[in-house]
């Protein structure tokens, strides 16, 4: 007690020491539990969904989705019948059901089978699409003719306009086919497009077989080519037969067409037909049996093609077969 008086007659203020007791950790806020009742209500709701889609029915299911569908306009009912699950309950048939046999379905759960807002893909494609669908593929066959027609025209005027092709007219067979627009060039008796048992063709066929790509160049369609011979057979035994010569001549229209600016990709199939189909079935040693076919497919042939392309083990060799001529 001396001290402090005596410090407090010197004139020095006291020491007072202050003490804080601890209170643990600060507070760290709420934004925790907002986030975790988000997740909990999210997994409810997931779970909640897993268990109706199990316990309903595939008619219960629709019902659900056209209740909450906007564009279906719904009935008002007063009764169960005209609820989300039409009457019945999620859940295994109980004692209240034991009367009911049916399903009653509201006109609000019935699925819409032509509608003019909006397509519904899970509903069959309604009589008016496939009317619409016909009629587009009338047009498009509609305006291939008119291409094809342009096209043989056009490649008649470039062959009898040229002095030299001009006498090899009859050499050129164009008609229209169920594929497509076919071009022929057929030998005769004393003109043959290539030398005999060869594949090496003479000039007046290129010419011709590039007349053909100038033609052929004005249109998207893709193309199949095919190689004939006549009846005449390689000795027995031979290695190099009607099958290799009839290939070997595709693909040598195949390479001249090429040459002449058309593209591989256009190039839908070369083929080898032997004497398997002659444009004479009644004389298989005609001349006329010895020829090139190229094809320039219609949309849907060329279509049928890329399908058979990707499923190889069902395609068929008709799509370029040509049917006999009597």
């Amino acid at each position: 007690m001396a001290d402090k008086k005596g410090d407090a007659k010197e004139g020095k203020a006291p020491i007072i020491k202050k003490i804080k007791k601890g209170h643990g950790h600060g507070h760290h806020g709420g934004a925790w539990k907002v986030a975790y009742a988000d997740f909990v209500t999210a997994m409810m709701a997931f779970f909640l969904l897993m268990w109706l889609l199990n316990a309903t029915s595939q008619e219960q299911r629709l019902g659900i989705a056209n209740y909450f569908n906007p564009v279906t306009v719904t009935t008002v009912n007063i009764s169960g019948s005209g609820g989300v699950l039409g009457g019945t309950t999620a859940g295994p048939d109980g004692a209240l059901e034991k009367n009911s046999t049916t399903m009653s379905v509201s006109p609000s759960m019935t699925p819409p089978q032509d509608t003019a807002d909006g397509p519904d893909a899970d509903y069959p494609t309604s009589a008016r699409e496939v009317a619409e669908d016909k009629k587009l593929d009338e047009l498009i066959a509609k305006k291939e003719e008119e291409e094809f027609k342009r096209v043989e025209e056009s490649l008649r005027e470039k062959v009898n306009a040229d002095v030299e092709l001009s006498k090899l007219s009859e050499n050129l067979l164009i008609e229209r086919t169920p594929e497509g627009l076919r071009i022929q060039i057929i030998d005769q008796d004393k003109i043959e497009m290539f030398a005999v048992g060869s594949a090496q063709m003479f000039d007046y066929t290129q010419k011709i077989l590039t007349k053909v790509a100038e033609v052929v160049r004005q249109l998207p369609n893709k193309i199949a080519i095919s190689g004939h011979t006549d009846g005449r057979q390689y000795s027995p035994g031979a290695t190099y037969t009607n099958w290799e010569l009839s290939s070997d001549r595709a693909n040598a229209a195949r390479r001249a067409l090429v040459q002449a600016n058309i593209p591989e990709s256009r190039i839908a199939r070369v083929v080898g037909r032997a004497d398997r189909e002659h444009l004479i079935p009644n004389d298989p040693m005609d001349a006329k049996n010895r020829r090139l076919s190229i094809v320039i497919l219609t949309e849907t042939k060329a279509k049928n093609f890329e399908a058979m392309q990707q499923n190889p083990l069902g395609s068929s060799d008709s799509l370029f077969r040509e049917p006999p001529k009597n």
